[in-house]
């Protein structure tokens, strides 16, 4: 993915998808749920960008209630693998930290993220709320404009949906499992790229 686009220091003058926010004020905290891959690979990264305060992994999407992960593992579920980001709109937009999910997976590959495929692999984006989906709206279309990718982007953007956590055992799994081959062949690749395109971005001493 090549671009003269420098997306780290993309900002925007509002703070899109802000829900809790009245009139005249930025509302103190805002979520994001976001699917691209595995959660693994998007927990480690936003753990890592300013003004994301709370990263949750789950499932999002799909028909069975409070799923686990082996059943989302089948495909068959409807969930996708997702993240839950608790974030500050006043320090990190919706629309740039959407930049950013763009920027660590790939949006172009219908229910796949390389090896990982199925549904629950899929790119999307649950919105919670009109702000939010013409964000994601923008967004999209900005960087299609910048033909990034060699393909048209098929993440999906879809309205609210219940959010099942998942296990405790994939909190902070990047952190506990860097040597394991998925880590170090799949995850640490991502945060690498994403720590040298958002250098500016990242957490203070992080």
């Amino acid at each position: 993915m090549t671009s003269s686009h420098d997306p780290s220091t993309a900002t925007d003058a509002a703070p899109d998808g802000a829900p809790d926010a009245t009139p005249g004020e930025v509302a103190v905290r805002a979520t994001a749920i976001l699917g691209g891959g595995c959660f693994w690979c998007l927990e480690a990264v936003f753990r890592e960008l300013e003004g994301v305060e709370r990263v949750e992994s789950g499932y999002a999407g799909g028909t069975v209630p409070d799923p686990s992960y082996e059943d989302v593992c089948t495909g068959r579920t409807g969930h996708a693998e997702v993240v839950r980001l608790t974030f500050d709109p006043r320090v990190l937009s919706y629309a740039d930290l959407l930049r950013v999910f763009f920027a660590v997976h790939d949006p172009t590959t219908r229910d796949r993220q390389g090896n990982d495929i199925g549904p629950q692999y899929r790119s999307v984006i649950f919105c919670d709320g009109d702000a939010q989906r013409q964000a994601a709206g923008r967004v999209i279309a900005e960087l299609a404009a910048q033909r990034l990718w060699d393909g048209p982007v098929v993440t999906a953007i879809e309205g609210p949906a219940p959010f099942y956590a998942a296990e405790d055992y994939h909190r902070d799994y990047f952190a506990h499992n860097g040597s394991a081959p998925y880590c170090t062949y799949v995850v640490a690749p991502k945060v690498a790229k994403f720590r040298k395109a958002f250098a500016n971005r990242l957490k203070r001493g992080g």
